[in-house]
């Protein structure tokens, strides 16, 4: 059972500083940030402004090997708040597959802890909800978190981080043509090839780090993540699934664009985009691959597609995102559900088993956490998860810092123009990291 308590108050800059900086004392962290105020973005279905949940009371942690199942049984049996990550190889759990390429963040393949304080913030108020053996400490944390100071992460810091490639420009075009080879045979229609950038033996400071890239990006599915030494700070913009009551909707992402100073240019390239061929035609197979993994867990006939297609403006990029639901019987679980649809189909390709298999053999590395799913459920079974992309992940005690950008390759894809979309996904890390 939890204790409840509500404040009127703003959801600023300022309090988002002071519950960071406030977190630190803790071994586990989730902040997660719709970042509401960009009215243009307001992506439906989001219940709250910001969820902040911190200091395990209890944890799964494991490898891919019947890591649903523990999910599973973890979620039953503690019918509370639980929040937590699934990195992309649970792939291997849910098919036959395996993930061999080098890691050198070695973040385990899923976490979920139960936090002892959760703070639940709405347009303005929080409702601040502590489980009751650790209810007398809510008075003195709240006054310990306005009253937090916060100037040190505000303070300038030269970054020296200098940032690789895993594969390079040579190696990408290569292994690019192998993949259109693929897709001539008709092995596949689509997979999502995926490059990493990463740095060694670096320190870095992970609240800035966090902070200056969602100023860079304004996301609706912001997240900094804290587990002992392993650190996730993003800025997606891509819901991957949730659960409200019986209704279920994934909002892939599938189309990139530029933005541009000028109103009247930026217009046109969201124009460009909406009406571009290749970045509809790459959006509609992963729709059309979200309706048939929902349709395995949906009530009969319940699928639909609630937006084709449709532009989104973010601060560095216009996206496109389709946006399909269903309807789910109460004895579907809601780990079975992300069971039925993992990975999300916009990092993978279709077919969805095949793409992965190529995807493997061609990508240097192991992916982890990078378009996996961050989120939480609720004590009455819905959830909500985004997906893993534009982000950083970063490993403290290894001292190890990785971002990996990618993008969907199609029959009609021109090596060039996808690797300077893989640029220009990369170019806020980048900023982030060699500021």
């Amino acid at each position: 059972m939890r204790f409840v308590k509500k404040h009127t108050i703003a959801l600023t800059s300022t309090l988002k500083e002071q519950l960071l900086v406030w977190a630190q004392q803790f071994d586990t962290v989730l902040w997660l940030d719709s970042n509401h105020d960009v009215a243009d973005n307001k992506q439906k279905e989001s219940s709250y402004k910001a969820i902040f949940a911190v200091d395990a009371l209890t944890t799964i942690k494991t490898d891919s090997f019947n890591a649903f199942e523990k999910l599973e049984e973890y979620q039953q049996t503690t019918k509370d708040w639980l929040f937590g990550y699934l990195t992309y190889d649970l792939k291997n759990d849910v098919e036959n597959l395996s993930s061999t390429n080098f890691d050198g963040l070695h973040f385990p393949d899923l976490l979920f802890f139960q936090p002892k304080k959760i703070f639940l913030f709405t347009e303005d108020e929080v409702e601040i909800q502590y489980l009751n053996f650790v209810s007398d400490e809510i008075d003195d944390d709240w006054n310990d978190i306005i009253s937090m100071n916060t100037d040190h992460i505000h303070s300038e810091e030269n970054s020296s981080i200098k940032i690789h490639l895993r594969t390079s420009k040579d190696s990408y075009f290569k292994k690019l043509d192998q993949i259109l080879q693929h897709i001539q045979r008709g092995d596949i229609y689509e997979a999502n090839f995926c490059q990493e950038f990463y740095s060694e033996n670096v320190h870095i400071d992970t609240i800035k780090t966090y902070l200056h890239l969602n100023e860079i990006s304004k996301p609706p599915f912001a997240t900094y993540l804290k587990f002992d030494n392993f650190y996730a700070m993003s800025a997606s913009p891509e819901r991957y699934i949730s659960k409200s009551g019986s209704k279920v909707i994934s909002q892939p992402i599938k189309g990139t664009a530029k933005r541009d100073i000028n109103p009247i240019e930026d217009e046109l390239l969201k124009e460009k985009l909406k009406n571009d061929p290749k970045e509809r035609s790459e959006n509609i197979m992963i729709t059309d691959l979200v309706r048939n993994d929902l349709s395995r867990i949906a009530e009969k006939g319940s699928v639909q597609v609630d937006e084709l297609c449709k532009v989104y403006s973010f601060k560095q990029v216009h996206q496109m995102i389709s946006t399909i639901s269903c309807e789910v019987a109460t004895e579907i679980s809601p780990v079975k559900i992300i069971k039925e649809t993992f990975p999300m189909g916009s990092m993978t390709g279709a077919p969805k088993i095949s793409a992965m298999k190529i995807i493997e053999e061609q990508e240097d590395a192991k992916r982890g956490l990078y378009s996996g799913a961050i989120g939480y459920f609720t004590p009455d079974g819905n959830f909500d998860f985004n997906v893993i992309i534009r982000s950083i992940l970063y490993n403290a005690e290894n001292k190890y810092v990785s971002y990996s950008v990618g993008g969907a390759i199609t029959a009609k894809s021109i090596p060039e123009n996808e690797y300077e979309e893989c640029l220009l996904k990369a170019k806020a890390m980048r900023e982030v990291l060699e500021r």
